[in-house]
């Protein structure tokens, strides 16, 4: 099959780590035997060549410039490779690469899946500060998440949320395909050495793990007031937030009034292919959040990366977490810091229990959250696009 794939970000700027899902999926659909071509948009225009190979895939850099000139040359690139296709994958509703998709598609008579992994309306509105310029952007997500569905001939989504939400825009549910996160099983895996993120950032006793970026709709605050408390039961334990955001500064000016510098580690942005090194070094490792729309819809990466390096987690519980951790993790009350904490220290107290956790974790990625998984739920949903003589 010819698959002509599309997302809205930088597939090598380590500040949009998010885009591991279309390039896993495209990896594991050239295993499979299929032919991708891989269009994405680069930070600046021209950033990357126009045309290169990488890993088995034929990647295009299109455009991110927000014009109407973009918009229009992003069409005709798009509709030329969509010739050539016989599946249009796109995913996000960023205008200027899902309206090129539909136009591509729909002017060749190609089949259009629309792959919606989180909602970008709300994440937009929690994480920025609304001005006129902002709420017109939002308000742009709102109508393309919209419309979105109905025009694609099926829908992969990440969460049960989300296809609630696609159903209630009118997409039929036989036309619906639930395909959360995976993990690569090699990469992340339980017999990894961490020594070498200890040892860079003076390590030596129980280190709790957070990875995340550090802006609105990720509640790192509360992960910082649990460290409080953990601290004053368990004063040798260290913190590590790995992630780059926009909230970092005042992040850290709360770990400052809190007098808690020595405890808690900001590393910065990682490189993704790092990151499996620094949760092996991890005791233990943490996804918080709070209940709200956005973290009702996610399905997140992190915690699968946790489960196939085999360490044990503590998770807030909202939307797709617990059916995430199905039992192998800990469930803390979303939006509770004094909940969180509770579970930390109870890993901590329990090596027994951090190892039959961290066993348990490692099966239930294994079984579940493989890139193979999530591929083939996409070729399910393809071959519905396609018809029945497919």
């Amino acid at each position: 099959m010819n698959i002509l794939m599309v997302h809205p970000h930088d597939l090598f700027d380590s500040s949009e780590p998010w885009t591991i899902r279309i390039k896993s999926i495209a990896e594991e659909f050239v295993k499979n035997g299929h032919t991708v071509q891989l269009c994405y948009f680069p930070f600046k225009n021209g950033q990357r060549p126009s045309f290169e190979l990488l890993n088995g895939l034929q990647l295009y850099a299109l455009d991110r410039t927000l014009s109407p000139g973009a918009l229009l040359r992003n069409i005709s690139k798009l509709k030329r490779l969509a010739k050539w296709a016989d599946m249009v994958h796109f995913q996000k509703c960023h205008h200027y690469s899902s309206i090129p998709s539909v136009i591509a598609a729909f002017a060749n008579g190609k089949p259009l899946h629309y792959d919606w992994d989180d909602w970008e309306e709300k994440i937009f509105f929690e994480s920025c500060r609304i001005t006129y310029k902002t709420f017109f952007i939002g308000y742009t997500f709102k109508v393309l998440e919209r419309f979105l569905p109905l025009l694609a001939d099926t829908v992969s989504v990440a969460s049960q949320h989300l296809k609630k939400l696609a159903m209630r825009f009118g997409k039929k549910p036989a036309e619906i395909f639930m395909t959360p996160v995976g993990v690569d099983l090699h990469k992340f895996r339980p017999d990894l050495d961490g020594e070498c993120v200890r040892q860079k950032y003076g390590i030596d006793g129980p280190l709790v793990l957070y990875i995340g970026q550090l802006h609105g709709a990720q509640y790192v605050d509360l992960l910082i007031h649990a460290a409080n408390i953990v601290l004053h039961e368990n004063p040798q334990v260290r913190f590590m937030i790995v992630g780059e955001g926009f909230l970092k500064e005042n992040l850290k000016g709360l770990v400052s009034n809190l007098g808690l510098e020595e405890k808690i580690i900001f590393t910065g942005a990682v490189p993704h292919d790092q990151v499996p090194f620094y949760i092996a070094s991890a005791d233990v490792c943490v996804a918080v959040f709070e209940e709200t729309d956005v973290t009702k819809c996610k399905s997140p990466l992190k915690i699968v990366e946790y489960l196939a390096g085999g360490k044990p987690i503590v998770a807030s519980n909202v939307g797709e977490v617990s059916a995430m951790l199905a039992g192998v993790g800990m469930l803390t009350k979303a939006g509770d810091f004094n909940s969180l904490a509770k579970g930390i220290n109870t890993f901590l107290a329990d090596k027994n229990l951090r190892e039959k956790m961290g066993r348990l974790a490692r099966k239930r990625a294994e079984t579940k959250y493989r890139w193979a998984n999530t591929a083939q739920n996409l070729l399910n949903a393809y071959k519905k696009a396609m018809g029945p003589d497919t």
